[in-house]
């Protein structure tokens, strides 16, 4: 009895030390992510959407849908927020490609996730920034080639989202925003952190080199599955990432994680459905894959 006691002991030392090195590595991003989210939402999210009512009259072709993408991004919101917001642009004669890039770069990326993923740092960073805003052009683009005829979106049934941040004191209103995103992605920033943690203590580096490292189209493709089922939220998936990229992950394999995670984490799949019928949600699955993978490889050949 003794003899296991220690053996527990010694277990949690070994896991203690891995989680408050990830949580000291990744709390002060953390912390920094929900305040910049918050500040955005409260006062500058009615001004990124109305820039995007804008499009429609004020710029034309693959302009547009540069802006939409890069507006994507700059929206504090989530799937479900996005949804309702882009059929009021929709009725208001936004076309579907300039939609199909800001909703598919704001499904991959928010400025909350960038602060967040400035914990890998600078050159994952950049690259996720840089691959998740083109796969926003790249969406508008195919969906201007291949349904400029018809609609790709199905909006009926959605009018405006109620707006949450509408307490008269501005300080309450980004008091109750943060605390929201706190609730949001609190737990599982703690269970990344924890994951994280055993994943450096259980699992050999040389399997993760194995599984993930080198440039070689395996670990593009592995990495690629598993941001499937293994994505719940981004601030949870940046502790396993940074511990993925210590132990030898490519930063093309993280490349492929970081699309195809939230492009097809189930709430946000959930809130596609209900726009989307059977044959254009299977051709988003399809665009998600194929640019996951080709991203990825290219990524590796470059670095």
């Amino acid at each position: 009895m003794i003899h296991v006691f220690e053996i527990l002991k010694t277990e949690f030392v070994f896991f203690w030390y891995y989680f408050t090195r990830q949580f000291s590595q990744i709390f002060g991003y953390w912390v920094v992510g929900m305040v910049v989210g918050s500040v955005i939402s409260v006062f500058f999210k009615d001004h990124i959407h109305n820039l995007m009512r804008k499009i429609k009259s004020d710029t034309v072709g693959i302009i547009g849908i540069i802006f939409a993408s890069a507006l994507g991004i700059a929206s504090p919101l989530c799937m479900y927020g996005t949804i309702p917001i882009a059929a009021s642009f929709s009725k208001g004669g936004v076309k579907d490609e300039w939609l199909a890039a800001f909703m598919m770069s704001s499904i991959l990326l928010n400025p909350q996730l960038i602060i967040y993923s400035a914990a890998l740092g600078v050159k994952v960073l950049c690259i996720r920034i840089v691959t998740c805003f083109l796969c926003g052009i790249v969406a508008g683009i195919v969906i201007k080639i291949f349904f400029k005829e018809k609609n790709f979106f199905n909006f009926e049934g959605f009018g405006e989202p109620r707006n949450k941040d509408a307490d008269p004191n501005i300080f309450m209103r980004f008091l109750k925003n943060l605390w929201r995103n706190i609730k949001a992605t609190g737990l599982y920033f703690l269970i990344g952190i924890v994951l994280s943690a055993l994943f450096q203590r259980y699992i050999p580096q040389e399997a993760l080199t194995a599984l993930f490292g080198g440039n070689e189209a395996w670990g593009v493709l592995m990495a690629a599955t598993v941001g499937v089922p293994l994505y719940v939220c981004g601030g949870g998936t940046i502790p396993i990432l940074l511990s993925w990229l210590e132990s030898g992950m490519s930063i093309g394999s993280a490349t492929a994680f970081m699309i195809t995670g939230p492009a097809t984490k189930i709430t946000n799949l959930g809130a596609l459905k209900s726009v989307l019928g059977i044959k254009h949600f299977a051709f988003y699955w399809g665009f998600i894959i194929v640019y996951s993978l080709v991203i990825g490889l290219l990524i590796n050949l470059v670095f």
